[in-house]
């Protein structure tokens, strides 16, 4: 079945995203969830397909077009995506983001990461993730986030030669990093990466220890990360040029452009409010002769207590806002509305006074009641009520 999930939302981009940030959202998604990565996890299963879906109506900008203005419903209308082949995308697409999930046929192993402007070489994006509470979108946050990325080697200088050797020419490709493959008998030709020097043209002999010839090598990062009032679930801060450098075969000594680092937003439920865009709802109980006569209360709000005044005959589901009690929003700062639902309850137990009086008012709209009038005040109640009526 189709997402019913806003597509923005499951490639983590703004509405206003152009084309190049929608596909390195999807391909760093397609990269973490891909099934081979991710074998028997039928969750990072849905979460790919979802994410293949999103792109697929994004990347073209007709069907992006439909979406923006009749969402999911204006795809469907025009067989939009159920599912996702590939068949829409352009083949030089197809074929890097199978590099990029597989490693140039080697599944689990890390390939060229693209191309940026101008064909200048540029590495990976990463992502890592931070907790919040709501509290924290209201105002806003640093956090502390470590992860770690591959950065080249200071020993060989992204060669993986060990010092004082060099590479040799990869017998493979012949140096070109490319070779040629057939299929269907012979019918057509189709170039890929070279399987053994995955590309670089050059293979090494005597590998250089630190980085076992990969010419990459783990480092840990820390950094401190604002997090921006409003944020939502889900959304990322994106931090430019902490990601990884271009891979060795794009770029052995690293010169080119670093990826991003994206910091993903994980904000708790809270206990009292959920959160609806920029509003908050809560729920207010009220007594059920607050709701009848009303009443000035204050109400709970992200921020510290608010006043609210209920109109007498409030009904129970009655919905009341106080503006500006609300989160901010991400791109403006205004804040929305905190949206009171009240909830009128009815005590469970009486007072016999208050029973009597309840039973008084009862018999004033001619209400049917349960008779418990033969003992103490109730009796006294009903004598009183044949009395007005002039009964026996």
């Amino acid at each position: 079945m189709p997402t019913t999930r806003d597509y923005y939302e499951v490639l983590s981009v703004e509405r206003t995203a152009d084309g190049e940030e929608i596909k390195r959202a999807y391909r760093r998604l397609a990269m973490k969830f891909h099934p081979d990565r991710n074998p028997g996890d039928k969750e990072a299963e849905t979460k790919f397909k979802e994410a293949a879906e999103a792109y697929e109506a994004l990347s073209d900008p007709e069907r992006r077009k439909v979406y923006d203005q009749f969402g999911h419903e204006g795809l469907r209308g025009r067989g939009g995506p159920a599912a996702h082949d590939f068949s829409r995308m352009n083949a030089d697409d197809i074929f890097s983001m199978f590099n990029d999930i597989f490693g140039g046929g080697a599944p689990g192993n890390r390939a060229g990461a693209g191309r940026g402007p101008r064909g200048v070489p540029r590495g990976y994006d990463l992502e890592t993730e931070v907790v919040l509470d709501l509290e924290d979108v209201l105002t806003g946050a640093e956090r502390d986030v470590e992860f770690t990325r591959l950065d080249v080697c200071e020993t060989c200088g992204g060669s993986g030669a060990k010092p004082g050797s060099k590479p040799v020419t990869c017998e493979t490709c012949a140096g070109r990093g490319q070779v040629i493959q057939t299929g269907l008998g012979g019918m057509f030709r189709m170039q890929t990466t070279c399987p053994h020097c995955r590309g670089r043209g050059t293979m090494v002999k005597d590998p250089c220890e630190p980085c076992k010839g990969r010419g990459r090598t783990p480092t840990r990062r820390r950094l401190t990360v604002k997090i921006p009032a409003g944020i939502h679930d889900q959304q990322a801060v994106r931090i430019p040029a902490e990601g990884e450098p271009p891979a060795p075969e794009l770029s052995p000594d690293g010169s080119g452009l670093r990826g991003d680092l994206h910091v993903v937003a994980r904000v708790r439920q809270h206990e009292h409010f959920r959160r609806d865009g920029d509003n908050l709802v809560v729920e207010l109980p009220i007594s059920f002769t607050q709701a009848a006569l009303g009443a000035h209360l204050e109400v709970p709000a992200i921020d510290g207590p608010a006043s609210l005044e209920i109109p007498h005959g409030a009904q129970h589901g009655a919905v009341y806002k106080i503006h500006s009690a609300g989160l901010p929003n991400l791109r403006s700062g205004r804040r929305g509305d905190l949206v009171v639902v009240v909830d009128v309850q009815i005590p469970r137990r009486l007072t016999e006074k208050q029973e009597a009086l309840l039973r008084e008012f009862a018999a004033t709209e001619a209400a049917a009641v349960s008779d418990k009038s033969a003992q103490g005040a109730t009796g006294k109640v009903w004598k009183k009520i044949r009395d007005a009526i002039g009964g026996p």
